[in-house]
Formats: C-alpha cells, sequence, structure tokens
C-alpha cells in the first residue's frame, strides 16, 4: 500500500503520522515537498544560538489537539505558556490597553472600548441594543459591514482589525462573520435582538486555562518529532504538476503511482490538481483567496527599556508600516531567560503585498523605526532576521463555510483522496492537527475495506 501525502506543512506531518499510526508498519507514507524544508509555514530558525520561530509562535491553548499531540509525541516537556502580560494596542498615535471584555475585538457594550474611540462612537455602541436588527438566520457578511453599521467604523479600525489582521493577515472586510465569528453568528441565528446581546452570548465562559501555549524550542521540535515518528519518506523540492486518476490508484508526477492520496496543499495548489478530477472542488477551492505577509525578527540589547506588556497591535489607518510587535521576551518567560531581548514585527495585510517587494534593509529599517514609535525608546539591533510569507494565510471570506461543504461533498466518491489544510477548517495549529487527522482517518478507513 502506497499513500502520498502532498504538502510538507504541519497538516502533511500530523496525517503522515496519524496514518502511520493506524496503518502501522506495512505503509510507509511519501511526504511530497516543493520547498527543501518541511514545516510549511511553521519554520525556526537559531538567533544568537537559540530557536526562534518565523511563522506562527503560538496556538490557542483552550483546544486540546497540540498538547495532546505533544504528549503522544513524548515532548510534552515542551510546552510553554505565556507570562501573563497583556498587549497594547496602537491607535491615535498612541498606545491604549488591549479592551477587556470583547470577542475579536466586538465589544459588547460602550465601556470595553471607553478612551480607544471618540465620543461619538461610544454614543452608538451604547445605543446600538436599542436599533432594529434585521438578519436573516443562515446569512453571512463580512465583519465590516456588519460591526461598522451597528457599532461605526472607528471600532472596526481600532478594535476588530489588529485582531483580525492578526490571526488571518487580513481585515474585517476580507473575513466573514460565520468562519471567523461562528458563536456571533449562531446566536445571531437563534433571534438575538442586537449585535451587543449576539457578542454577549457568545463570550466564552471565563477560564484559568491560559489562552495560548508555545513550544519551548519553537514548532521545528514539533515538526522533527512528527516525521521521525511518522517515518515517511520525505520528497523534497519536488512540486506536484498533476494528479491523474488510474485503473489502480493515482499517478502523482513526478514521482509514481499511488494507492491513496492526501492533498496538504495551499487552496490554490489544491485547486489546480483536482481541476481535471473534481472541478466542482477545484472551483471552490479556487475562489479562497490568499494573504501574504512578512516577519522581521530583531535580536536586540538585553537592557533596551520595552514595555511591560507582550505586544502591541496596530490600528488600521495609522502612520506605521508595521501591523502588530511580538514583544517576545516580554510575553514568554522561556525567551526573558535568554542574553539578549527579542521581538518579531509582522507585516502585510490581504490586498497589500508592499511588504513582499521590500528589501531585507528597507524591512529592517521599517520595523526598528516603528518599534521605536511605539516603545519610544531607541531601538539598535544586535541582528535581524527576516522572513516573508507569500500567499501564507487563506481569507476566510463570507461564504467560506459552504465553499468548504462543497469541496469536501464533491470529493465524497473518492474514499481514497482525502484534502487537509489550513484553508478548511481554522488556520491555527491545532484546526490544522484536526483536519489533518480526519484526512488520515478516512483514508486508513479506505484502505481497511479494501
Amino acid at each position: 500500500m502506497r499513500i502520498a501525502v502532498v504538502g510538507g506543512g504541519i497538516s502533511g506531518l500530523v496525517t503522515a503520522y496519524r496514518l502511520r499510526r493506524l496503518l502501522g508498519e506495512p505503509v510507509r507514507p511519501t511526504v511530497i515537498e516543493s520547498r527543501d524544508r518541511v514545516g510549511g509555514v511553521l519554520h525556526t530558525v537559531p538567533i544568537a544560538g537559540e530557536p526562534v520561530d518565523l511563522g506562527a509562535e503560538a496556538f490557542v491553548g483552550r483546544r486540546p489537539e497540540v498538547p495532546a499531540l505533544l504528549r503522544e509525541l513524548d515532548i510534552a516537556d515542551q510546552l510553554v505558556h505565556p507570562a501573563g502580560l497583556r498587549p497594547l494596542l496602537w491607535a491615535g498615535g498612541r498606545a491604549h490597553p488591549l479592551p477587556e471584555r470583547t470577542l475579536m475585538g466586538i465589544p459588547t457594550g460602550p465601556d470595553s472600548v471607553a478612551g480607544l474611540v471618540d465620543a461619538e462612537t461610544l454614543a452608538r455602541i451604547g445605543a446600538e441594543p436599542g436599533r432594529p436588527l434585521d438578519w436573516r438566520p443562515g446569512a453571512d457578511i463580512d465583519v465590516h459591514s456588519l460591526v461598522a453599521d451597528r457599532f461605526g467604523a472607528q471600532t472596526v479600525a481600532r478594535s476588530v482589525d489588529p485582531l483580525l489582521g492578526g490571526v488571518y493577515a487580513g481585515s474585517a472586510r476580507s473575513i466573514g462573520l460565520r468562519a471567523a465569528l461562528p458563536t456571533v453568528a449562531a446566536a445571531l441565528d437563534r433571534g438575538a435582538v442586537s449585535l451587543t446581546a449576539a457578542v454577549s452570548a457568545a463570550l466564552p465562559p471565563p477560564s484559568d486555562t491560559p489562552v495560548f501555549g508555545a513550544l519551548r524550542d519553537g514548532y521545528g521540535a514539533l515538526l522533527r518529532a512528527l516525521a521521525e515518528r511518522a517515518d515517511a519518506e520525505i520528497v523534497r523540492d519536488t512540486p506536484v504538476t498533476a494528479l491523474r486518476r488510474t485503473q489502480g490508484g493515482w499517478r502523482v508526477d513526478p514521482v509514481g503511482e499511488f494507492d491513496a492520496v492526501v492533498l496538504a496543499t495551499p487552496a490554490p495548489v489544491t485547486a489546480r490538481l483536482l481541476a481535471d478530477i473534481a472541478p466542482v472542488a477545484a472551483a471552490a477551492a479556487g475562489a479562497i483567496e490568499l494573504s501574504s505577509s512578512a516577519l522581521v525578527a530583531l535580536e536586540l540589547p538585553k537592557d533596551t527599556a520595552l514595555p511591560e506588556n507582550s505586544g502591541v497591535l496596530v490600528a488600521t489607518g495609522e502612520a506605521l508600516r508595521a501591523k502588530a510587535f511580538t514583544l517576545s521576551s516580554r510575553k514568554w518567560t522561556h525567551l526573558a531567560a535568554r542574553e539578549t531581548a527579542l521581538v518579531r514585527v509582522s507585516f502585510g495585510r490581504f490586498g497589500d503585498d508592499s511588504a513582499l517587494r521590500c528589501t531585507d534593509t528597507e524591512l529592517v529599517a521599517a520595523a526598528t523605526a516603528d518599534l521605536g514609535t511605539v516603545t519610544g525608546v531607541p531601538i539598535t539591533p544586535l541582528s535581524a532576521v527576516v522572513q516573508r510569507w507569500p500567499g501564507g494565510l487563506a481569507q476566510y471570506a463570507p461564504g467560506h463555510p459552504e465553499r468548504v461543504a462543497a469541496i469536501e461533498s464533491a470529493l465524497g466518491d473518492f474514499d481514497d483522496l482525502a484534502v487537509t489544510g489550513a484553508y478548511l477548517h481554522g488556520v491555527g495549529v491545532p484546526a490544522c492537527v484536526a483536519s489533518a487527522t480526519s484526512a488520515a482517518d478516512r483514508i486508513a478507513a479506505a484502505t481497511t475495506r479494501a
């Protein structure tokens, strides 16, 4: 039994690992990766001799998938949690505390964003419960259209966009309510009489579980463990050019013949490979757009007077090029123990690829200048590393759940073909682990029946 996993990101490696666990020694998956390394948008590099993540650095702590996977792989000692500091929000040319009692920045009342937005916007938020709400159950809409109408455009720019930018490298205009905030959509479907009521009903209950987790040695530790335990054949530097049905299974060009295939590829690649096999699925995948971004990791002198906060999010329309700053040496206690300080500066939102066109020198200069502006202290990097992520994150636009349902429905007749990836059921690592597990279960079930 030969199984190809096309794509060596976190979804592909988890799929290969799960297949190995489910099917045992007779099956050795082949992971086919177009780059010269596995991991996709998870990438750990040494800075001053210590590992640093240049892609995602954390995962949502309330979801169980990653801690459970770490235990399976016998690397649970890698799990770390933040120091407990809150981020700041840069809006109107100055720093504000990140609003509390909001959901992805959507407030539960004017008190949530007092001091962040102007008096007119606060009055609009306060009056919102008394305004008629026209909502059709099952409808979807971009987050900006709903929140700007109910709470004002300034609420979107200063509270919602900074958070959506961090999760999706997008904005409220490019992200659909039903995919990004399903609990709010569900509350509206149930008859919430206002957006205030819907957000209040959707807020998660208080929990002692840390909001985020990370790995002490970066995601590279997880990638290495998955590759080792999967014992897969990993074919690097090999873009898959075509996928064709054969009498006995699948032809994956240019690698060879396989009995089953899992596509752990970005949405546009998945669309191209499925074009002749499942045109409905290909069309749905092709409609999912991607956002590009760039990251600059700055190594700073240990005594740099950084704020006692975990980071700084930047509102839309500010006179800064960066969209966010992670004060890594403040956010994570294991990084605070290092000999130098570390800050990650993020650039790029959906529809703006200017960061990709900048030189490394230009990006480092912008990162240094913007960090100096928001912290109010001189910034003199000891070193800097630039990482670009073209097409790194899928945009969950309005109608996204329907597009995903169309993809999965159209592949229903192919029990030896599965898809997984961050464009399906969530962009975070926990969602990717869950999606990959489902793909492996599907292929293993088909193999067992055969």
